[in-house]
């Protein structure tokens, strides 16, 4: 759980009105902080280097390269540690937030068209279901044969620990969780943010740059529901497991049988649903 001081960097006081019934009243409120991150690149060739900005998300302040890496993971810019120089982050020199320059190692190829984020087609976007899992397969990683399983009663015990471990959720109730777990169940890393997507990228950026993807041995626990976006994201870091205590899309559920993930929704301390891979969960 984050200490004290970390929640403090995370979260901003503030005084609100509250009804109760007829009778009002001011109280005091913790909210989670949102502010803009803006993802700058670094690329080309060692005499001719380019600065080109990528992106800019609303997020949490708090693991910022981690979320930088894992969005240019899941984006398909980089596949390995390697292909990364160095990452830094600084304050922005022309917006309010904050700015995390990431310098790739001259091999790395960056297109126009990536730059331009034509790879996302969420739910939202207007793209049809059987379009959006084509451009999926076009930059998927290979994937080796899923042989991860787990024990029905280890997911159970799951929600729990990822509650007691989110510290800003607790003060504010306005975040966001991932979270990657053994097949027994023990906590590997916990994420949060107040964008679903962000937690996950820092999830996945924090094993991208300690060399450990692709994750074939976790299962990625979501506080809320499974959307196509998500699943993408997974898929790329090579993750065989997704519970989530929402539900599922069902474009989600196409892209967990496309690339056979397994997929869990609606957990809870004492039921689930399987969309994809029941095979794979086992009942002692």
């Amino acid at each position: 759980m984050m200490d004290s001081t970390q929640i403090r960097r995370c979260t901003v006081d503030i005084v609100a009105e509250r009804f109760d019934g007829m009778a009002s009243s001011s109280v005091d409120e913790t909210l989670a902080l949102e502010e803009p991150l803006e993802i700058r690149l670094v690329y080309g060739a060692a005499e001719s280097r380019t600065v080109k900005p990528f992106s800019v998300t609303m997020r949490t302040p708090g693991h910022d390269a981690e979320l930088a890496v894992g969005f240019l993971l899941t984006e398909g810019i980089v596949v390995d540690a390697s292909d990364i120089n160095s990452v830094n982050a600084m304050e922005s020199d022309s917006t309010a937030g904050s700015v995390v320059l990431v310098d790739l190692a001259p091999g790395v190829e960056v297109s126009v068209g990536k730059l331009q984020r034509n790879f996302y087609t969420t739910s939202s976007c207007g793209v049809c279901g059987k379009a959006s899992l084509m451009a999926l397969r076009t930059v998927c990683p290979p994937r080796l044969p899923n042989h991860f399983t787990i024990d029905a009663h280890t997911l159970y015990h799951l929600t729990g620990q990822l509650r007691a471990e989110q510290g800003i959720f607790e003060r504010t109730g306005g975040l966001h969780a991932a979270a990657l777990f053994d097949d027994a169940g023990v906590l590997d890393s916990l994420r949060e943010d107040v964008g679903r997507h962000n937690a996950v990228d820092k999830l996945i950026g924090a094993a991208f740059l300690a060399d450990r993807i692709p994750l074939r041995d976790r299962v990625l626990l979501l506080s809320g529901r499974a959307s196509f976006e998500l699943l993408q994201k997974a898929m790329m870091a090579g993750v065989p497991m997704i519970a989530s205590v929402g539900a599922p899309s069902s474009l989600a559920v196409q892209v967990a049988r496309e690339f056979d993930i397994t997929l869990i929704g609606f957990l809870r301390d004492s039921h689930f649903n399987i969309y994809h891979g029941a095979e794979r969960i086992h009942a002692k």
